[in-house]
């Protein structure tokens, strides 16, 4: 794993919103008066999504107090796991699984669209500060390969072409329609069941 560090740039300071505070003060809730501290992930991923996607050193020392933990629990935490974001990456996070199913799919044509649309290279704002994009290991939907992750949404069924009109919508402004991109729902068959046909439900 390659050592993660938090951005250079930082704001002074942090606080939950009206919105941030209440949700986390319901998941608060759900933890016995002596294991709050077990919610850090939780408040970690309200910090990120309420900072566009990234969680500045002020938003961790705010949810230690929050918690009554250590600042450097809290940090320790948020620089373990890849899925909190230690900089800035746009309002759009653009997340490529390029692992083995998505590889023989195509996924480097989705590469190849970031590289163009955005920037040459992953973890890089594009111009507009908007989005960034990365490679990433199996985001658990092979079957509809290859695909991508934006911010909380899955983009399935993809190809170059596809894929350039999804980064020119948001390149735009405009937010993408998540799922397939062939059509399917979820990840039923493309021409229709084979099996199991005597199973309404199946």
């Amino acid at each position: 794993m390659s050592l993660r560090r938090p951005s250079k740039e930082q704001p002074d300071n942090f606080e939950f919103s009206f919105a941030s505070l209440n949700t986390a003060k319901t998941i608060i809730k759900k933890y016995p008066k002596d294991k709050q501290q077990s919610a850090v992930m939780a408040l970690l991923y309200i910090a990120q999504k309420q900072n566009s996607n990234w969680i500045p050193l002020a938003a961790m020392k705010y949810i230690g107090k929050f918690l009554d933990m250590p600042y450097i629990k809290v940090y320790e935490v948020a620089t373990f796991y890849t899925m909190f974001n230690l900089a800035p990456v746009g309002k759009h996070f653009i997340q490529v699984c390029t692992t083995t199913p998505c590889m023989i799919r195509g996924a480097y044509k989705l590469v190849e669209a970031c590289k163009e649309k955005i920037s040459v290279n992953e973890n890089v704002l594009s111009e507009d500060k908007s989005c960034s994009w990365m490679e990433v290991e199996c985001l658990g939907a092979c079957v509809n390969a290859p695909m991508m992750q934006i911010n909380d949404n899955y983009y399935e069924d993809l190809d170059k072409e596809k894929i350039l009109k999804i980064l020119d919508k948001i390149l735009s402004g405009e937010t993408p329609k998540p799922g397939s991109y062939r059509g399917r729902i979820n990840n039923e068959p493309e021409n229709n069941r084979k099996t199991l046909m005597d199973l309404k439900n199946a």
